[in-house]
């Protein structure tokens, strides 16, 4: 080892300028290389914090479509139940009217003069539904204001 020194050092005398300029040139690029490290720990810091905000928002936003998707089942069951109502209700008053019906037909075949009033149905025509009629009454004063 010393005559590894010695071998150094007899070198040093002429060039002890140019190991001067490696070591500013090492302590240089050491310094670059730790401030780089520090930018990068930073940017690695700073994405993960966007992350950890983005994880936090789409969480929240997910919660809250969960929250709508149950409101819209709840509200669909409550539709379809009262839509199986209605369903139920239209089968028995058709099967009210085919009973009234053949009871006509018998009384018709009978010989019984049997008088059906028409009764207008407002759904099939609901530009004709009765509407009582009501003056309208208007003021000059109305229209000063």
């Amino acid at each position: 080892m010393a005559s590894i020194m010695s071998s150094g050092s007899a070198s040093e005398g002429g060039g002890g300028a140019d190991l001067h300029v490696d070591n500013e040139r090492k302590r240089k690029r050491i310094l670059s290389n730790r401030e780089s490290a520090r930018r990068s720990r930073m940017r690695k810091q700073k994405q993960l914090q966007d992350l950890t905000t983005e994880i936090t928002k789409l969480q929240v936003g997910n919660r809250k479509l969960v929250e709508d998707i149950a409101a819209k089942e709840k509200a669909f069951a409550e539709v379809d139940a009262a839509n199986a109502v209605l369903r139920t209700q239209t089968m028995e008053l058709a099967d009210r009217l085919r009973f009234l019906n053949s009871i006509l037909e018998i009384a018709q075949v009978s010989g019984y003069s049997v008088e059906i009033p028409q009764i207008p149905d407002p759904l099939l025509t609901p530009w004709q539904v009765p509407r009582p009629t009501q003056p309208i009454m208007a003021s000059a004063n109305v229209f000063l204001h």
